[in-house]
């Protein structure tokens, strides 16, 4: 094993954890600001996927299909967040059943419409090639998903630093009863916030289907990952979800590449390490 590995491997990691980070951001703002455990948010990723590559198979441009494929899914969780979510938010178990109803007949829904056989997707023709250098080879795409990610990490961060939507989600996370007591509207933060998460998991659905492909089942697959995000990040912290995505995202690239038996194993050795050195994460607060 040379450098060229452990580049090639570090380099995968990162473009595995920035998927990772578009399904974990909204979770973990959805998460921390309204303590729903939204089990749905990677059957949205999956929504976005079908949608994305449904578009493409009729010539449509790859990025204005993932972009579809987020609206749909914005569209989605809006409609299900003012249908039945918006009741009881406040009431965990309820709120936990109901995303796992809605994850269990999306999912019937994906076998239904677009059938069980997976669907590879191939990314854009332009980043359709591999960089050489040496012997390391890697994809172009992968290398373009990464600078994707972080420029939508770059415009959450600036979101929620510099406008009041934002201060108010922030201190909703820290202190929903105190915010609510200083007047302010505290539920259209639940709708933005649940819209966005939904829009950011169906975005990445397509961005992320060159590497994981579309498939019925898939969702439960990224589910543990998602959690392990938010366990390692920190509850309602975007800088946690990232850091977050990025280092499950290196781990299960080294796992895989080092450990193969135990590759799902060595994913939440970290989980276990934050959780008991540090249970609110490492940009989290304990509860």
């Amino acid at each position: 094993m040379g450098a060229a590995f452990y580049v090639q491997n570090l380099l995968g990691g990162l473009a595995y954890g920035s998927l990772l980070f578009l399904i974990a951001s909204g979770f973990t703002l959805i998460f921390g600001l309204m303590r729903i455990i939204n089990l749905a948010q990677t059957a949205f990723y999956l929504i976005g996927a079908y949608v994305g590559l449904t578009l493409i198979t009729h010539h449509f441009n790859f990025w204005l299909s993932g972009l579809a494929g987020g609206v749909a899914t914005a569209l989605l969780g809006f409609a299900l967040y003012s249908l039945f979510l918006h009741r009881y938010h406040a009431d965990h178990l309820t709120s936990l059943l109901l995303t796992l109803g809605f994850t269990l007949m999306l999912d019937d829904s994906v076998l239904a419409i677009w059938g069980g056989d997976p669907h590879s997707i191939s990314p854009p023709h332009e980043l359709s090639a591999s960089l050489q250098f040496g012997r390391l080879v890697f994809p172009s795409y992968w290398l373009a998903l990464i600078f994707v990610s972080l420029g939508i990490a770059a415009v959450l961060f600036v979101f929620m630093q510099r406008t009041k939507l934002g201060m108010i989600i922030r201190a909703a996370v820290d202190d929903e009863e105190m915010t609510r007591g200083l007047g302010v509207d505290v539920n259209r933060a639940f709708y933005v916030v649940f819209t966005a998460g939904a829009l950011l998991a169906g975005l990445g659905g397509l961005l992320g289907g060159p590497i994981t492909a579309a498939y019925p089942g898939l969702d439960g697959e990224l589910t543990p990952l998602a959690f392990a995000v938010v366990i390692v990040g920190g509850m309602g912290s975007l800088s946690g979800a990232l850091v977050g995505s990025m280092l499950i995202g290196l781990v299960n690239a080294f796992g895989k590449a080092l450990f193969p038996e135990f590759s799902y194993f060595t994913i939440f050795v970290p989980v276990a390490l934050i959780m008991a050195l540090r249970p609110g994460g490492l940009f989290g607060r304990t509860q």
